[in-house]
């Protein structure tokens, strides 16, 4: 029961704050969704790129069996 009136204490008389975001904050905010969208990107494209090169091994040495008989 504290608990219920303390946060409905906090909800109800708080007061505004006068918080101020510049433009510097918010070039910020775009690299760091940039640079994450980009790290996703490359990850996928790692892992593409080495189970792709995997397979190509697994069958290359299967059609050279395959003309040596």
């Amino acid at each position: 029961m504290k608990n219920i009136t303390f946060f409905l204490l906090i909800i109800f008389y708080s007061t505004p704050v006068l918080a101020y975001l510049d433009p510097g904050t918010g070039s910020i905010i775009a690299q760091a969704l940039f640079f994450i969208f980009a790290s996703i990107g490359t990850f996928y494209s790692f892992f593409k790129n080495k189970i792709k090169s995997i397979y190509k091994k697994i069958f290359k040495k299967e059609t050279n069996k395959k003309n040596i008989n």
